[in-house]
């Protein structure tokens, strides 16, 4: 339940918020300056910055324009911007009777996982096109196309790219230029009535234990042998060797080797904003 010195804070926020956006328009950004400096200096840079989210979630707009506001901390942005990874040395690819792409029930899927992990890949025909907000599919949609895997995987729909940047972009998720703000993860997960649980710091023991257990992670990647910045992955599974099976939406080779399990801890992105960059969903119904 809500604080409700925080709620209070909230909307005394929401009403400088609202003060702030008629000031900014025309001549009224003139009048605010010279009639309440103060309140000109504090609100102009964060409104300024944000406003262009407005259409896309104004809900979310208010949320960050009052944290900027009463000091807290802003949602910290992670370049997803899809490019050759830094580090281009990949291990073999694993044997098909390991794992494959293989169609079931008119789905592509990558088997051998905890479950059969239906796949997506962002760069691909009819979604590579679309809208991401003002951005492509191909170029930032790394975190709708890892959550509409996600979702098509462990719920009773199929949910695609396309149709998960819309819903993302509406709820605000989007970050223009940048991919998606990381709450992106628990936000869509919420919504399709998923349970996301933050694993920050898992051993590589640990994680091989959660996957065998029934559980698939979205993984935050940084720079390494997934990307040369950040990108949001799916590991979905453990070979009989240890081994653990990933979903890239941008690169089916890279979906189909089994990656050390320290490696993939010890190219995280260093981000702790918004439960990542390891977030655990059960996919055999167990808490």
């Amino acid at each position: 339940m809500a604080n409700p010195g925080n709620r209070r804070r909230a909307w005394k926020a929401a009403g400088v918020i609202l003060l702030a956006l008629l000031c900014i328009g025309g001549m009224e950004l003139a009048v605010c300056r010279f009639a309440a400096p103060e309140l000109f200096a504090r609100v102009t840079a964060p409104v300024t910055a944000l406003v262009h989210r407005a259409a896309s979630g104004s809900a979310r707009l208010t949320e960050s324009l009052a944290g900027a506001l009463s000091g807290e901390e802003e949602e910290s942005l992670v370049d997803q911007k899809a490019s050759e990874p830094a580090q281009q040395d990949l291990p073999p690819v694993e044997d098909p009777a390991v794992t494959e792409f293989a169609v079931r029930n008119g789905r592509e899927v990558l088997t051998g996982g905890v479950v059969d992990v239906v796949y997506f890949n962002q760069g691909e025909a009819p979604w590579a096109d679309a809208a991401y907000g003002p951005d492509e599919i191909r170029g930032y949609g790394c975190g709708p196309t890892s959550m509409a895997m996600l979702i098509s995987s462990l719920e009773a729909q199929t949910l695609d790219p396309a149709q998960a940047a819309q819903e993302a972009d509406e709820a605000g998720y989007c970050a223009p230029g940048s991919g998606s703000y990381l709450s992106i993860v628990e936000g869509m997960a919420e919504r399709y009535g998923l349970d996301a649980v933050s694993c920050p710091d898992l051993s590589a023991e640990e994680l091989t234990q959660q996957l065998v257990s029934g559980n698939v992670f979205v993984a935050l990647m940084g720079k390494g042998h997934f990307t040369d910045g950040g990108h949001f992955i799916l590991l979905r599974g453990v070979t009989l060797e240890g081994k653990v099976l990933v979903a890239d939406p941008n690169s089916r080779e890279r979906s189909l080797v089994g990656w050390d399990p320290q490696l993939i801890l010890d190219e995280l992105s260093a981000s702790r904003s918004n439960g990542a960059p390891l977030w655990r969903f059960s996919a055999l119904g167990m808490p």
